[in-house]
């Protein structure tokens, strides 16, 4: 199939396409009169990545997934480089989660004191109201 319906079939334009081909994820096979030509194993590839990115992968992050599936793994996660790649990725996930947990126990400890201060306290003024 050539670039048009590979963008089509993988829901992305060429531009992206051309893109990743530049980046050396997606192979640049050329017929002879120079057009891009590309086969099923390249919606698959297509497939990955846009799965990965979806999940908060950077484009770099599925560069061994991509390798993956071109050594003949069927899921592209099987190899050890991916693996490693989802291990980073969980850690990753892991700091974010006890960061935003943190953020959300100040914000909770905050609401507490406001509304302990409203109800100890003078009817609040709305500055906006005159």
């Amino acid at each position: 199939m050539r670039i048009g319906e590979l963008a089509a079939r993988a829901g992305t334009t060429t531009r992206t396409l051309r893109y990743y081909e530049s980046r050396g994820l997606l192979p640049a096979r050329r017929t002879g009169n120079n057009y891009r030509t590309y086969d099923e194993d390249d919606v698959r590839l297509l497939e990955q990545i846009r799965t990965l990115q979806d999940f908060g992968f950077d484009l770099e992050e599925t560069r061994p997934f991509v390798e993956c599936l071109r050594s003949g793994h069927p899921e592209g996660d099987s190899c050890p480089a991916s693996l490693a790649v989802y291990r980073r990725k969980l850690a990753e996930l892991d700091a974010l989660i006890g960061e935003l947990s943190a953020v959300r126990d100040q914000v909770g400890a905050q609401l507490v004191r406001a509304e302990a201060a409203l109800d100890g306290g003078p009817e609040p003024r709305c500055e906006l109201s005159g």
